[in-house]
């Protein structure tokens, strides 16, 4: 069966989610093992994202930081949300995908994953992002 895009991004979502677990409490992990689990064929688009995501992860945080709300951080939303946004930020600055899909996919996903305030606070970086580019 083939996936839409936005499926495999739900795949990377989780992905990203499971590596944060892992590392927020100090699992050993191997990025590929939880790649094929939650793949049922490989996908060279959900690698690209997972890999490019970590690749510039230290990046991603400070421009997810620089937007977010007053006293804020991108470590205190929730896993799930942080996954997301950090998803937003990679597809807007690092892949040729056009930046209203990419913020579209991210705010699509935050409606079935989090909460609407969490919504809100993807949408309102990805826009800041954007303005800024």
């Amino acid at each position: 069966m083939i996936k839409s895009r936005s499926e495999l991004r739900e795949n990377a979502m989780v992905i990203l989610y499971q590596i944060d677990i892992c590392k927020s409490q100090n699992i050993n992990y191997n990025i590929e093992e939880i790649i094929s689990s939650n793949l049922e064929v490989d996908n060279e688009f959900v690698r690209d994202l997972v890999y490019g995501i970590i690749t510039h992860e230290d990046d991603i945080i400070k421009l997810a930081n620089k937007y977010i709300a007053k006293n804020w951080t991108i470590d205190r939303l929730d896993k799930t949300g942080a996954a997301i946004l950090k998803i937003g930020i990679y597809e807007l600055n690092y892949t040729d995908t056009p930046d209203i899909v990419a913020i579209n996919e991210a705010v699509e996903l935050a409606k079935k994953y989090s909460d609407n305030s969490v919504r809100k606070i993807i949408n309102a970086v990805l826009d800041k992002i954007l303005k800024e580019k």
